[in-house]
């Protein structure tokens, strides 16, 4: 009787220590949310930006589903900026440590 008790304890044990670690994967790729879409972050930076257009509102490295202007990369404050000669739809630039880093629009939040 013991050793089932041990048996079952221990698959008890093992379950749980699996769902503790699923809860923190990590996505795929680093990436932000703005207006709904998600833009998957590039290696490219870019030079010529223009205006402010958001920032992020939400920060974790938890998979999940958020909302606001999430980020699983980027601090909570973190700025978007629209690039010049190019559609938001395509593209954001994304600020980081005084330089500017592309961001490739991937279609909208939570459908894939």
């Amino acid at each position: 009787m013991k050793v089932k008790h041990s048996f079952f304890s221990i698959f008890i044990f093992s379950i749980l220590v699996i769902a503790g670690c699923s809860s923190s994967a990590d996505w795929n790729s680093s990436f932000v949310v703005w207006d709904g879409y998600i833009y998957e972050i590039s290696e490219a930076y870019v030079i010529d930006i223009n205006e402010e257009i958001g920032q992020v509102t939400k920060h974790s490295d938890k998979e999940g589903t958020y909302s606001g202007n999430f980020s699983n990369k980027y601090k909570k404050g973190t700025k978007y900026y629209s690039i010049e000669g190019t559609n938001t739809d395509e593209a954001i630039a994304i600020e980081e440590d005084g330089k500017y880093r592309k961001a490739i629009r991937d279609g909208k939040y939570g459908e894939k």
